[in-house]
């Protein structure tokens, strides 16, 4: 929902970006906002378009500043930043070939992020079943030590888990590890 900088070619540039950012204006948020292209030819022309962005571009050295929308369909997932240290905005046909980039670029930026959510996903299942084995390996450890059936001894180990204010998961794996036995007493609470 929000913009930040992902990479520059230069770190002036990534400076500027940040403060494009910062202050809420320039052609990256106006690209962004209005998902169609901001070209300008000279940014010491403009009369005051982006009053705290252009004198900080400029003093960075920069005369030119365009941005490209990055789209999915009609969703603007962000914006490509072209700066020039000459005046002159980018022609009909750069404008295409920059639209052309940018649509690789959110290709790229939209194809890692869905192997990041499967990655997070995939580490989020493997967790829950690896708690889950330790779960049940204790309720049968649990069951086998006191005579309970196994839905009495998930009850006790829920119980003990919320009584020493510990994650289930933890109570299990010390269980299986041998570190508890939760049928003995508790010096803790006699």
């Amino acid at each position: 929902g929000t913009l930040r900088a992902t990479a520059s070619s230069s770190e002036v540039m990534r400076v500027v970006e940040l403060f494009e950012i910062q202050s809420d204006e320039g052609p990256c948020l106006d690209c962004f906002h209005t998902g169609q292209a901001v070209v300008t030819d000279d940014l010491a022309a403009l009369d005051g378009r982006w009053p705290n962005f252009t004198p900080v571009a400029i003093a960075a050295g920069f005369r030119s500043a365009d941005a490209i929308p990055m789209r999915l369909r009609d969703q603007v997932v962000g914006a490509l930043n072209l700066f020039s240290a000459v005046p002159g905005s980018l022609r009909h046909p750069d404008v295409f070939v920059a639209q052309a980039l940018a649509d690789i670029a959110t290709i790229a930026i939209l194809q890692q992020r869905q192997v990041f959510d499967a990655d997070v996903v995939n580490g989020q299942l493997n967790h829950a079943l690896t708690s889950r084995i330790a779960i049940e390996q204790a309720k049968g450890i649990v069951a086998e030590r006191e005579g309970l059936e196994m839905a009495d001894a998930f009850s006790r180990l829920r119980t003990y888990a919320r009584n020493h204010n510990r994650r289930l998961h933890d109570v299990a794996t010390d269980i299986v590890d041998g570190t508890l036995n939760i049928g003995q007493p508790d010096p803790a609470t006699g």
